[in-house]
């Protein structure tokens, strides 16, 4: 069946009940006076004959009564029996109901024409009270109604024209189309200060054709747009002033807590929020091709105003956040990164109950999609993405810590499996051996560093513990699990980041975390023991690789990295407890390691560095003895031993100020592999250029060769 034009569906929705119930009263009539003509008799007639004339014709109708009585009386169509043909016929025209449309309005126009013979005394009738019903015509009621309606009804039409404009309909002429001009806009902004869900409709519709301009090739619409200048000023139109206007029809109600909420018993609510379940396609297109702050700011300050009419809409509000989320994950420009998390802290704030946990979920899976290349120019992206994320973990703990349970459950499994796997073992690590795995491990202890600090859960729970307090102890096993999985120096690098997320939750929560062992591991490797050679390679960046090229391995490159990060790792480790009260006893243990290896080693400048490093040990040890022996502690007296060097400033310990010399020396090494990574990506973008301006040049210097030739042959 072909597709119903839409002045069929006018015709349909307005006209249709009315004409097939007029139809049916002349049937009704037709029939009636065939069945009087043929001689058939009513219910409560008597079984004498109709009288009939002179001259053998039955009597006219309206002799023995009235047309009012007659029509008062109604009519009544006798039953007929119809086959099983007849029947599967009836049920194929009401099938097919344009066909059965054509042959009613035939049927209707023949009846009319033998009225007239049939009986001219109801003819004459008609044609004085009813004289259109004797030209029907179904192709256009609308020249039979009133004045007075005519114009309420073109209304109606042009809402319907509207509504249907919103659903993808097949390819119309170019030149149906309305150019949308700056003229145009400037109405429509007029308008809005009186709004009505036929402007607003109107606007939306017009809109969506605009951002979708380079997609014309899969929908159509009713306007066009060719002018930058007015698609600039229909942006602001739609985006800044169209939430307004909505809420001047509809006014939010605010509760004390802030939540916004919609009033259900308005009268525009169910046609605002068709418009809008229909906008929420051009948000998402915006979203997809954001290229700066400034839109990314004005697109999602349009989306939080009317929110609230998506909270009701699961998949749509699913799609908005979605796009959302990949902008803040995906995005290089840091402002619109912190838009976007802006935009999402705020609606999880308002809405916990109803986007919390889709937003919570969406932004773990969408940040560990675009992690997986991971270098010195997107570490700085994916670290804001994780602390960002994390923050988000603190609205509901309750809810974080089902959320983060899952998900760690996740990791530990993939752990079990990567050990147990037998049929395939070569191959079963790289599911853990990669960054995707690392940054999850890391995103988690951040999490937790952050929402199981003791300062900041007795700010929020005063006396309780954070409830993802329990995700400690099994983060921290799957982590442990996953450095000692493959304990090879090629992995070093993976050791050594893990090895600071393990830090870096053991400072903020105060759980004690035996490290130390993780990092002497180093000393007991090959790397560190054989003697190295001498290669020209570059020094290895262990902050940004999991794994080091087979090239580096025994060479003096890379233990002179090993050597660093040793360094690096074991005074950052003490120097989380150089104010603490056991200090002397913790660093014991490390002490005798230190100068053992020292004495076997054959490496004088790491040997040299070991014992400096062992006397900010000794000194930090001294210098806390020193301070606790006029301290009364125990196992029953634990106060004096948290307020223990509580106001003293760590960086002023001797190992603290050891440490941060290391840091500034680090700091200033990775400044300078910045800019050399910066020289050297400028200079091959010259290069390039300056390739592409030469193979230009070529192709030119060949197409006027290629001329000249053409018109010797010519000559």
């Amino acid at each position: 069946m072909g597709k119903t034009s839409k002045q069929t569906k006018k015709f349909q929705n307005k006209h249709l009940k009315h004409t097939i119930e007029q139809r049916k009263k002349v049937q009704e009539h037709n029939k009636k006076f065939a069945t009087r003509k043929k001689g058939k008799k009513s219910d409560d007639a008597t079984t004498t004959d109709k009288p009939k004339r002179a001259d053998g014709k039955a009597k006219e109708v309206f002799e023995d009564m009235s047309v009012d009585e007659f029509f008062a009386g109604g009519f009544e169509v006798p039953k007929e029996k119809k086959s099983k043909k007849q029947a599967n016929k009836k049920k194929q025209e009401s099938e097919d109901e344009s066909s059965s449309d054509e042959e009613d309005e035939d049927a209707m126009k023949e009846s009319m024409k033998k009225l007239e013979d049939q009986d001219p005394e109801f003819y004459k009738y008609l044609k004085e009270n009813d004289n259109d019903l004797l030209d029907f015509e179904g192709v256009n009621p609308l020249e039979a109604m009133g004045e007075e309606d005519s114009d309420e009804e073109m209304d109606d039409e042009e809402a319907a024209e509207d509504e249907e404009e919103q659903q993808p309909k097949g390819k119309k002429d170019a030149g149906s189309k309305v150019e949308i001009t700056l003229q145009l806009v400037k109405k429509w902004d007029e308008q809005l200060q009186k709004p009505s869900p036929k402007i607003i409709r109107n606007i939306t519709i017009a809109f969506k054709a605009a951002v979708n301009i380079n997609k014309s090739d899969e929908e159509d619409y009713k306007y066009s747009i060719t002018d930058p200048n007015a698609f600039s000023s229909l942006m602001l139109l739609v985006l800044k002033k169209l939430p307004i206007a909505i809420q001047k029809l509809i006014k939010y109600k605010t509760n004390p807590q802030g939540v916004r909420t919609i009033p259900q018993k308005n009268q525009y609510l169910s046609q605002i929020s068709s418009i809008l379940k229909s906008h929420a396609g051009s948000f998402i297109v915006l979203l997809k091709d954001i290229t700066n702050t400034e839109t990314a700011a004005l697109v999602l300050a349009s989306i939080y105003e009317v929110i609230p009419y998506y909270l009701s809409h699961r998949r749509l509000l699913k799609e908005i956040l979605s796009s959302i989320v990949d902008v803040w994950a995906s995005t290089i420009e840091t402002d619109t990164q912190i838009a976007t998390f802006a935009f999402l802290n705020n609606v999880a704030k308002e809405f916990p109950k109803s986007v919390l946990e889709t937003i919570l979920k969406l932004t773990y899976s969408s940040f560990l999609q675009n992690c997986r290349k991971t270098n010195i120019h997107s570490m700085p992206q994916i670290n804001f993405c994780k602390n960002s994320a994390a923050e988000l973990f603190g609205i509901d703990e309750v809810l974080s810590y089902q959320v983060g349970f899952e998900y760690v459950r996740q990791l530990a499994i993939h752990l079990r499996n990567s050990i147990n796997a037998t049929s395939n073992a070569k191959e079963g690590y790289k599911t853990i051996y990669n960054w995707q795995y690392c940054h999850s491990l890391d995103f988690w202890s951040r999490v937790l560093a952050q929402q199981c600090n003791p300062e900041r859960e007795l700010m929020k729970h005063k006396s309780k513990e954070s409830p993802l307090r329990q995700l400690i102890y099994p983060l921290v096993q799957v982590t442990l699990g996953t450095i000692r999985l493959i304990p090879t120096a090629q992995f070093f690098p993976l050791r050594f980041y893990l090895i600071r997320s393990l830090m870096r939750l053991s400072q903020s929560t105060g759980v004690f975390i035996p490290i130390f062992p993780l990092i002497s591991e180093i000393l007991t490797s090959t790397a560190m023991t054989k003697s190295p050679k001498n290669v020209n390679l570059q020094a290895v960046d262990f902050d940004h690789n999991i794994k080091v090229n087979q090239a580096y391995l025994g060479t003096r490159v890379f233990q002179d990295g090993l050597c660093e990060q040793f360094l690096e790792l074991t005074s950052e480790f003490f120097g989380l407890y150089s104010k603490s009260i056991a200090f002397p006893e913790l660093v014991t243990p490390a002490i005798l390691t230190l100068r053992r290896f020292s004495k076997k080693s054959r490496n004088a400048k790491f040997n040299k560095q070991l014992q400096q490093l062992v006397e900010k040990l000794n000194a930090n040890a001294t210098f806390i003895a020193g301070k606790r022996s006029n301290v009364e502690y125990g196992p029953s007296n634990k106060t004096e031993v948290q307020l223990f060097l509580k106001d003293f400033e760590w960086e002023k310990t001797p190992l603290g100020q050891y440490i941060v010399v290391q840091r500034q020396a680090k700091e200033e090494k990775l400044r300078i592999l910045r800019e050399t990574l910066e020289e050297e990506a400028k200079a091959k973008k010259q290069a390039r250029e300056e390739q592409e301006d030469d193979s230009d040049i070529e192709i030119d210097a060949i197409e006027a060769e290629d001329e000249e030739e053409s018109e010797e042959d010519e000559d």
